[in-house]
């Protein structure tokens, strides 16, 4: 891709960008993140362009068709006005952003029509996609995808939180992409592990082959038994015992050795409390063994009968301390 950009209405203009904004298309999203790599000096007119797009989004509740109309009337009542002379913004300008508000209503009625699995804090779902594709959602996730998938088109879903897929096969082999955060996980049909919490993502396979392809244009493929986290830009592969990892698909956290601020981490997100760690010897401890996860006050008992820890729970508050 080799192309000169004089400004940022033309980059708004251009397909690919469009495509790598909105991630509609993968293989065009590659192209413009090498044309970004190859040309350094583009990022200010592409962050202006990418702040252009974030004025003009859209609230996700359901628009009527007589909202629409108005919209449009509006907007095509600027475009006449921009024709004048005493207006300063070119008439292309106004072109260019007509065409970015078409597209992006067009991606908001595109994601009128989606579907989406939501889990609460203390809740696992399982169920099957469009495809016959099955996925268990880890507790305060979600998964979200459009309908209407047709063989031979590539199969999205955008993941926030952590979800389990066992991915079908389709008689045209149509890829099965995880969009989670900055990192897409590209599959035909296999079994693998997504998270993608707020500091943290990561990928375990535990069959087939996956790719992942990350915003920065980096790209690591992984074969069964692989286990690679997102950090820091960076894709890094490190080995790590599979059934602990997924212990929670059965409602139970696998803990050996792990330090305490890593199951403060988990208690948060699984059950959305406040922890505190008070003491200071505690901060150091690791814990090891198979406790419950369905339960808030088993898991605290059973956290204090295997540890040397005292563990509180004032209200939605809980304390972890040394024994007095």
């Amino acid at each position: 891709m080799s192309k000169n950009y004089t400004g940022v209405e033309d980059i708004l203009c251009d397909d690919r960008f469009l495509s790598w904004y909105f991630k509609t298309d993968i293989r065009a999203t590659r192209q413009w993140e090498q044309w970004m790599a190859g040309n350094p000096g583009s990022g200010p007119r592409v962050q202006q362009a990418v702040e252009f797009l974030q004025s003009l989004y859209l609230n996700e509740a359901e628009l009527l068709n007589s909202q629409l109309t108005r919209a449009e009337k509006r907007l095509l009542e600027k475009i006449k006005r921009a024709q004048a002379p005493t207006v300063s913004f070119s008439r292309r300008w106004w072109m260019t952003a007509a065409s970015v508000l078409v597209l992006t209503a067009g991606v908001y009625f595109i994601r009128g029509h989606r579907s989406a699995l939501h889990t609460t804090y203390e809740e696992i779902k399982e169920n099957k996609l469009p495809d016959g594709t099955e996925v268990i959602v880890n507790a305060d996730s979600r998964v979200t995808y459009l309908s209407g998938w047709t063989d031979g088109k590539d199969r999205e879903v955008w993941l926030t939180g952590e979800a389990f897929f066992h991915v079908s096969r389709t008689p045209l082999k149509s890829r099965f992409i995880v969009h989670a955060g900055r990192m897409d996980v590209i599959v035909t049909g296999t079994k693998f592990n997504v998270m993608n919490r707020p500091g943290k993502a990561s990928v375990m396979l535990q069959e087939g082959s996956v790719t992942l392809h990350t915003m920065e244009g980096k790209e690591l493929q992984m074969a069964p038994g692989d286990f690679a986290e997102y950090n820091n830009d960076q894709l890094v592969k490190r080995s790590v015992k599979q059934d602990s990892l997924v212990a929670w698909k059965g409602h139970k956290l696998w803990f050996e050795n792990t330090p305490i601020r890593d199951v403060v981490s988990i208690i948060k997100e699984q059950y959305g409390v406040t922890v505190r760690l008070v003491g200071e010897t505690v901060t150091a401890r690791t814990v090891s063994g198979i406790m419950p996860n369905d339960n808030l006050n088993i898991l605290l008992e059973s956290l204090e009968a295997t540890t040397d820890f005292a563990v509180i729970r004032q209200g939605d508050e809980i304390i972890i301390q040394d024994h007095p």
